[in-house]
């Protein structure tokens, strides 16, 4: 890609919503734009350098992050036309306030990172991304038929899909949610791409992506499909998502994509080097913990509250069982403090011990 400033290719670390594995699946599998060379040289350029910390000031077990320094943005949104290029805010099209344009894909991209705006807001209590009211930079159209979409560290860019396999990644809430969360954890705990911590990385994605969509649209634990990104599916793939948060390993079963890997149990995880040792694949470890717990609490966003609370104690390398830990430690907290029920703890740490993790 390049760099908007330098007009310099840069690998900068890249979070794609469309996992390696299920990309080289369609690569070889499909037919047309989806099966094209360029998809996946896009892809493995951007992931290079993808396993970066974030160094963050540790102030002992327990103790609360720093106070930010000064904001960096006023939390408005920009969205950007690519035209179908790599480089990034070619053409801004939509700023905060401005009309609608009749660019469904800059309609829905404004719509929804909106959405996430007031979700963190109203919700999290936090301003913006980064707690610092960062702008929201939306890119769209990038390259063409690009089936992903990604946060690049300080910007969003989504491709338009190839019509047959993935439709307009821009219009899905799950996401714009779920790559805007990887921003969240980049500015909290700066979880390491790779391994436990990676799954962990991407799981806290998945709870940002399910729990906004599920707040925007009144749903309940017991009424969500609890699916991650059944709305970008193509005519080809109707009804097949690539997530599933209630049961991992059954997203998604076809000649297209192949099985879904995911394990629901932390005896079955993945101890392979693919996917950054798994980040993906083990995600859907948590997210079964996630499920299990808000179903328990009969509510999907004080869950949230409880797993957004701990995301700011993890270390950048923390493990499943530190996490588990961490997330009932800070339901302890929000129960005193009166935001999470009586037994909230007890809920949390029995989810945790279902799939294997203690």
């Amino acid at each position: 890609m390049t760099d908007r400033t330098t007009g310099r290719t840069t690998d900068r670390a890249h979070c794609f919503f469309v996992p390696p594995h299920v990309q080289r699946e369609v690569a070889k599998n499909a037919d047309g734009p989806a099966a094209e060379k360029k998809q996946l040289e896009l892809a493995d350029a951007s992931r290079k350098n993808r396993a970066t910390a974030i160094t963050k000031v540790d102030a002992g077990p327990g103790a609360a992050p720093a106070l930010a320094p000064a904001p960096t943005g006023t939390s408005r949104r920009e969205v950007y036309d690519l035209q179908h290029g790599t480089t990034q805010r070619v053409n801004l099209v939509r700023a905060e306030g401005q009309p609608e344009t009749d660019d469904v894909d800059v309609t829905n991209a404004y719509d929804n990172a909106g959405l996430v705006r007031r979700f963190l807001t109203t919700v999290f209590e936090r301003e913006s991304i980064d707690n610092r009211a960062l702008d929201l930079v939306l890119n769209v159209h990038f390259a063409t038929s690009y089936n992903n979409a990604f946060w690049d560290g300080d910007e969003m860019t989504f491709g338009d899909g190839d019509g047959v396999i993935f439709s307009g990644f821009a219009r899905s809430l799950d996401v714009v949610a779920h790559e805007l969360g990887h921003g969240v954890t980049q500015f909290t705990s700066g979880l390491v791409y790779k391994n436990e911590p990676g799954a962990l990385n991407e799981h806290f994605s998945d709870v940002f992506g399910t729990t906004v969509t599920q707040w925007a649209n009144g749903e309940t634990p017991a009424s969500a499909d609890w699916l991650i990104g059944d709305e970008i599916m193509g005519p080809q793939l109707y009804g097949e998502a690539l997530r599933s948060m209630r049961a991992p390993g059954t997203a998604y079963d076809n000649p297209v994509f192949g099985k879904d890997p995911q394990p629901a149990h932390y005896a079955d995880r993945y101890t392979g080097t693919a996917d950054f040792g798994g980040v993906h694949i083990n995600s859907g470890i948590p997210n079964r913990a996630f499920y299990l717990a808000a179903v328990d609490l009969g509510d999907t966003v004080t869950a949230a509250r409880i797993w957004y609370h701990a995301l700011q104690f993890l270390s950048p390398t923390a493990s499943f069982a530190q996490a588990a830990q961490q997330v009932a430690t800070s339901a302890r907290v929000l129960v005193k403090a009166g935001r999470a029920p009586k037994g909230a703890a007890q809920v949390v740490r029995a989810a945790w011990r279902s799939v294997g993790v203690q």
